[in-house]
């Protein structure tokens, strides 16, 4: 490719990313004030979490909307110069119930409510949001969350870093680069992913539409460009937990330990899907097995597969986690594999994803041969 057609390309991938890091101050159309910022949340029959943040953002550059490049990097600064409201009352109305939760120090609020009756063939659900006697009308948002229809029959919950995404998943410059920049050639994604993770969504049937959870130790800043990850690369929808403040304790300079985060994460879905068995997927880079190993210990029965991606490249770690579950006196095979096809054949084999997956996982470069 020319070295000019190749800067044009590049160019235009970048002023791609740029509006997506923009995109979260975007809906005061420049006017600035307060704004809440939920993330996508899930819920089962009768209950819903959500997460979100409170801030104040600034207010100038209006008169640049004729010019995209300049009112997108104007709406990157008033992002960068957000301040979180601590202490903020947010009203959270999903159809006739109501509550209204507080904003930790962060800014953030946390939402577990109980709901009434709900249909049971609708994945998607919207939630109204508003500020509690607000200092800025146009404070109102809306949010969605997730529940699984009647038809699902397991769910999934993932690790994001070095499982789904390349390590570097917690720089935000290397992952804009690669993912917008470099295209969909960057290697971003583990070959095989979105064919694996959509065989998961799609299930025994093809037609399940079994729940996926994500977690992930990135920084809650690089939640926007993780949404524009899966959408570009069809990776069945689903919420992302991200740990690095979840779960904070009151009083606490310093957040928890993210592997403590994890567990947390891991048993309040275990907690809220109460009625589903699940896969858990992640990697041997951090503590994945070991907290994997502990949540099956905790739940006989309720663990279908854990599936760990070999990142470590050290058999004696691969030993050590092959034999995690039976070291725990429990009769359980963790799979530790580099590559989703591996993944796939023993998921197909337990009856947990159709024949097709396989083969389409296959077709998607599933066999993992190292990054450039």
């Amino acid at each position: 490719m020319p070295p000019r057609k190749r800067f044009r390309e590049y160019l235009i991938s970048l002023r791609r990313g740029l509006r997506v890091l923009a995109a979260p101050v975007k809906g005061d159309s420049g006017r600035g004030g307060l704004f809440i910022h939920p993330y996508c949340g899930y819920g089962s029959r009768n209950r819903v979490f959500l997460m979100g943040r409170v801030f104040h953002q600034p207010g100038f550059g209006s008169s640049m909307r004729e010019d995209r490049l300049k009112r997108d990097l104007v709406d990157l600064l008033r992002r960068l110069l957000r301040k979180p409201i601590v202490g903020a009352q947010v009203r959270v109305k999903y159809k006739d119930t109501t509550t209204v939760v507080v904003t930790d120090r962060h800014g953030f609020f946390r939402v577990d409510m109980k709901l009434g009756a709900m249909p049971s063939d609708v994945t998607w659900h919207s939630v109204e949001l508003s500020l509690d006697n607000p200092a800025d009308e146009r404070a109102t948002t809306t949010g969605e969350f997730f529940t699984p229809t009647h038809t699902a029959t397991y769910g999934v919950i993932s690790d994001i870093d070095d499982t789904v995404v390349y390590t570097g998943v917690a720089n935000t410059a290397k992952m804009m680069w690669r993912l917008f920049a470099q295209g969909s050639d960057s290697r971003v994604l583990f070959p095989g992913v979105p064919e694996l993770y959509q065989g998961f969504y799609q299930g025994r049937s093809g037609e399940d539409g079994n729940p996926l959870v994500y977690v992930s130790r990135a920084p809650w800043s690089i939640y926007q460009v993780l949404v524009a990850l899966f959408r570009m690369h069809r990776i069945p929808n689903g919420p992302i937990l991200i740990l690095r403040e979840w779960g904070m304790k009151r009083g606490s300079v310093l957040p928890r330990r993210a592997r403590d985060h994890k567990q947390d994460a891991i048993r309040h879905v275990l907690d809220l899907y109460h009625t589903l068995p699940f896969i858990l997927v992640g990697d041997s880079g951090q503590h994945d097995p070991e907290i994997y190993t502990r949540i099956l210990r905790e739940n006989p029965g309720r663990i279908l597969a854990i599936y760990i991606r070999d990142v470590s490249h050290d058999p004696a770690r691969s030993e050590a986690i092959a034999n995690l579950a039976r070291e725990a006196g429990i009769d359980f095979d963790v799979i530790s594999t580099a590559d989703s096809v591996h993944m796939a054949e023993h998921a197909a084999e337990q009856g947990l994803i159709q024949e097709q997956a396989v083969e389409a996982v296959r077709r998607g470069g599933g066999v993992f041969r190292g990054f450039r």
